[in-house]
């Protein structure tokens, strides 16, 4: 089968919340952009749920905020965490500067399925599913495009830029040799779900018993659970056997004592191997990486979502006219990351603050004795003054310098004149 050829302004690789994202912004602005995204739909279990407040206020500003709200999600207008049976409540969302004051619980799929449905409206809009980006289109030092496999075979992509929004595991980023710092994390995160009986408390929270620590949100009728495990260990707790996770289970949420039999097998645990690092530089001439492929994030605080986003908003901010009129730089890809590297090296320094001073300890400690883990001295003091707790529900809910949509909104809906 012939390979087939198409161009256009701007390629996606990569159909996550900062593709999604950034695909729909440049097409509200008159760019004509490809979004490609390697599975069939967005149903995939086990990712980040957690839509912060700064991403609905960016849902506010466009005009959708009621309309996104109206699909199932759960509140979260407040964050704590239990230590040893005793709860103590840490951030609190409900004074922020914004329309929603709350973490929105909504599966992932959702909310890309809404990011689609509206970019579709947009005729310079369009998505490639069950199409993988294969390698990078080169000439005298520059990326003209992308190669990629379909369902109709090989296409071969011109594109004035090349967006890597495809994850931590970049395959763009791996391609243009773009050299990454690791900063490293000492966990991994182990993902199940577990239903929700009536006598369970209602907070989303984490947990912290023996040393073990289990995070829970509340999903409605099941919780979405993430036991934290040392890096590299999954192997060693399979090994282990599947009793001996439920026992662990049971002994960091006694509320689920006699009820994890539902995890009858090891594919019900989802292994996240977490990874913290970030590019030294993000672009080249004609391709950009944002998101996790620009910098990969910890789950602490689950920002990396909304972190990405804020990517996306600043780069269509910053370059939808340039694609526009034809004259993206390099230049013009360094503003980006000049723009959005302060926020992404804050956040990393906060969650590896977080990462050495609590979890590392936590994770030696190990839960081999009955010793009751006291909360640290910041925890309790948030836990008594209320006021303080609008610091972290600032940090966590709209992170270090939020973006706003400032590109043009050039409407040209499918089927239109």
């Amino acid at each position: 089968m012939a390979k087939r050829k198409i161009a256009t302004q701007c390629c996606i690789a990569g159909g996550g919340p900062a593709g999604m994202m950034l695909g729909l912004l440049l097409a509200r602005a008159g760019v004509e952009v490809t979004v490609f995204e390697k599975h069939a739909d967005f149903l995939r279990d086990f990712r980040g749920d957690t839509i912060h407040p700064s991403t609905m206020q960016l849902m506010h500003e466009l005009g959708w905020l009621d309309e996104f709200l109206a699909r199932p999600h759960q509140k979260v207008e407040k964050l704590g965490a239990e230590f040893a049976g005793k709860y103590y409540q840490v951030a609190d969302f409900r004074h922020l500067p914004v329309e929603a004051k709350f973490i929105a619980l909504m599966p992932q799929w959702d909310f890309l399925d809404f990011l689609a449905e509206k970019a579709a409206a947009y005729k310079t809009f369009t998505l490639r599913q069950s199409t993988e980006v294969t390698g990078l289109i080169k000439e005298q030092g520059v990326v003209r495009g992308v190669t990629a496999s379909g369902p109709d075979g090989a296409i071969e992509l011109r594109a004035d830029l090349v967006i890597g929004a495809d994850g931590r595991g970049s395959r763009l980023r791996a391609a243009a040799a773009m050299k990454a710092l690791n900063i490293g994390a000492p966990m991994d995160v182990l993902w199940f779900r577990m239903a929700r009986a009536q006598s369970d408390p209602v907070e989303t929270a984490g947990r912290i018993e023996r040393g073990r620590l289990v995070i829970l949100l509340n999903r409605g009728n099941y919780w979405q659970c993430a036991l934290i495990i040392p890096k590299g260990e999954f192997e060693k707790v399979k090994a282990a056997g599947l009793a001996a996770f439920r026992g662990k289970i049971e002994t960091a949420v006694p509320f689920f004592k006699g009820r994890t039999g539902e995890l009858t097998t090891w594919d019900k645990i989802k292994l996240l191997s977490v990874s913290v690092d970030r590019l030294e530089n993000w672009a080249r001439p004609g391709l950009l990486c944002i998101g996790d492929a620009a910098h990969a994030m910890s789950p602490i605080g689950g920002v990396g979502i909304n972190l990405a986003i804020q990517d996306a908003v600043a780069t269509a901010n910053i370059l939808a006219a340039k694609l526009r009129a034809g004259t993206v730089s390099l230049a013009d890809l360094e503003l980006v990351q000049k723009r959005r590297e302060w926020p992404t090296r804050m956040t990393q320094a906060m969650q590896v603050k977080v990462q050495n001073n609590f979890l590392a300890p936590l994770l030696a400690h190990g839960g081999e004795d009955d010793a009751e883990m006291q909360a640290p001295l910041p925890i309790r003091i948030l836990n008594k003054i209320a006021l303080l707790q609008r610091l972290p529900a600032r940090m966590v809910g709209l992170g270090i310098r939020p973006e706003h949509i400032h590109s043009a909104e050039i409407r040209q809906p499918s089927g239109g004149p």
